[in-house]
């Protein structure tokens, strides 16, 4: 016991992080079950804090990314973080109740309850690609859970990461809710933390899951991969266009949900190809302008087009589905379809992130289902059919992370339901409830009646044990 509480422990701090670290830690004991009332004004200030500084928010993230239009950003990381961190406020009094549960009718004047309590100090590790929407949903469960929290950005989100934690600094103690701009994935991770979120690729997340071994501390990892997409032959084929060239090119497909490949029936692929041609020339007349993001970065940008080329060196068919073409200098790649492809290609086996996505014909269900499970578990699945025969055909022999049937990502938005991956994609999950559960101990509690027979128990055995046990059998206690 006394090694393990020792791995706990921190030394004379000799790092920011670290010091932060013990300030929280600190925090915790002094005050290890933070009240209603407590952690709804803490996040009551995390909600007042989003939504004060919406503005300067979006300027830091477009700043990180070479651009990034304000209104998406306030669409799809800004309202989806105010909606969950008002959800938890007000569903936050049910979640903290103690759970009454059954008691053996051996002891049936007994009482048995399940309290979630904090765990402590909980490590948020997110990457640059949603970077307020990925840090901010863990944060919320942390402090509706009553922990205290400290978060880590990706490096190519510093800009963001030294406003939020500017504004934390404002708005909270270091012992509550802390950014660290600047510190390395390897000195974040190693931090004894009591639970450690982290959202990245599943390389980061070997890493980070190592280094959390170390110190004991349960990881929550969600870590992307190939998500895919079926259109069955009932669904508008339009419609269903429509809805996909939004889930795909939002963010320009630096989504870890993002639709990564589509089955479509064999007779309708080029229609589709026409149909998403004409739907993004209107959505995206000139990608060089304000609407279409930039890929993050020259790095990710030139193996987007490695990638683009190996599969057209190879066979492969890509349609660029806008009038315009890449531009280097503003690192913006329109948005392209591939399809013809085959195994022996990259984009068959390495998640794209960015705005490609590829489009393969099938003649039978059961092929799509082969493909599907023949992959690593995928963070996300995406089906598109009225017909609920087919649609339970496609849930109930897949697994992944998260569905959202009939339209893409949308299921990431709601807070009644968990987000996470499985297998390859991750582990645990977050959102809602079970975020707060996730992020809580569930600590059980058995108060013993205080009419009782313990003594029934005690030694020296005898004829009266052998008794008590036949008789509390025949009785299938």
């Amino acid at each position: 016991m006394a090694q393990n509480v020792a791995i706990r422990e921190l030394s004379t701090p000799q790092t920011e992080a670290e010091g932060i670290l013990k300030a929280q830690r600190e925090a915790h004991r002094a005050n290890p079950y933070p009240g209603l009332a407590e952690r709804r004004n803490n996040l009551l200030k995390l909600e007042n804090m989003l939504a004060d500084n919406a503005d300067a928010i979006c300027e830091a993230i477009s700043a990180d990314f070479g651009h990034r239009n304000p209104t998406e950003t306030k669409l799809v990381e800004i309202f989806g973080s105010l909606t969950a961190v008002r959800d938890a406020r007000k569903n936050l009094k049910k979640w903290m109740k103690p759970q009454r549960r059954h008691t053996s009718i051996m002891f049936f004047t007994g009482k048995n309850e399940v309290i979630p309590q904090p765990k402590g100090v909980i490590g948020v590790g997110t990457p640059w690609n949603y970077p307020l929407y990925l840090s901010i949903g863990p944060a919320i469960n942390a402090l509706a859970a009553g922990n205290r929290c400290m978060v880590k950005l990706a490096a190519n989100s510093q800009n963001l990461c030294v406003l939020l934690a500017e504004l934390c600094k404002k708005t909270f103690s270091d012992g509550v809710l802390t950014y660290l701009p600047g510190i390395s994935g390897s000195e974040f991770s190693a931090l004894p933390f009591d639970h450690i979120v982290y959202t990245g690729s599943a390389e980061s997340g070997v890493n980070v899951m190592s280094a959390a071994a170390k110190n004991l501390c349960p990881v929550t990892l969600e870590l992307g991969g190939k998500s895919p997409t079926v259109i069955c032959d009932d669904f508008d084929l339009r419609e269903a266009a429509n809805r996909i060239m939004y889930g795909k090119f939002v963010n320009a497909g630096q989504t870890c949900v993002a639709p990564d490949y589509l089955f479509v029936p064999e007779q309708k692929l080029q229609q589709f190809v026409d149909y998403c041609g004409n739907i993004i020339k209107e959505r995206y007349p000139d990608t060089d302008r304000d609407d279409y993001t930039s890929v993050i970065d020259q790095r990710s940008y030139q193996r987007l087009l490695d990638t683009l080329e190996d599969a057209t060196s190879k066979g492969a068919i890509a349609v660029n589905l806008s009038s315009c073409e890449c531009n280097e200098t503003l690192r913006k790649i329109p948005p392209h379809i591939v399809h013809n492809v085959d195994d022996s290609m990259r984009i068959m086996h390495e998640e794209i992130f960015g705005p490609l996505l590829i489009v393969m014909p099938y003649k039978d269900i059961d092929e799509v289902l082969d493909h599907i499970n023949q992959r690593d578990t995928p963070l996300a699945f995406y089906l598109f059919t009225n017909d609920k025969t087919m649609q339970e055909k496609l849930f109930y022999n897949t697994l992944s992370g998260g569905v959202t049937v009939n339209n893409c990502i949308f299921h990431v938005l709601q807070h009644s339901i968990p987000f996470g991956g499985a297998g390859a994609s991750g582990m645990g999950h977050y959102h809602g409830h079970e975020g707060f559960l996730e992020m809580s101990k569930l600590r059980p509690k058995f108060t013993f009646p205080k009419i009782g027979k313990p003594d029934l128990f005690y030694p020296p055995y005898g004829k009266r044990h052998e008794l008590v046990y036949k008789t509390l059998n025949r009785l299938k206690l």
